[in-house]
């Protein structure tokens, strides 16, 4: 297998790795209660999926 003659400078790594990061998963708002959840996904808040009920939440105390 081959390796290298010389070692990658920290510079050269850095850019490398410029895209590594993470990123902040897509919010939407909820058309029903307003609250943020995922897209194309039931609220977890209100259970509401394109205006019909389709998961019982419970009401927390």
């Amino acid at each position: 297998m081959p390796n290298p003659k010389r070692r990658h400078s920290k510079a050269r790594r850095n850019r490398r790795r410029a895209h590594d990061h993470l990123t902040a998963p897509a919010m939407a708002e909820c058309p029903h209660c307003h609250e943020m959840k995922l897209p194309h996904q039931a609220c977890p808040h209100c259970g509401y999926y394109r205006s019909r009920e389709v998961i019982l939440v419970e009401e927390s105390a």
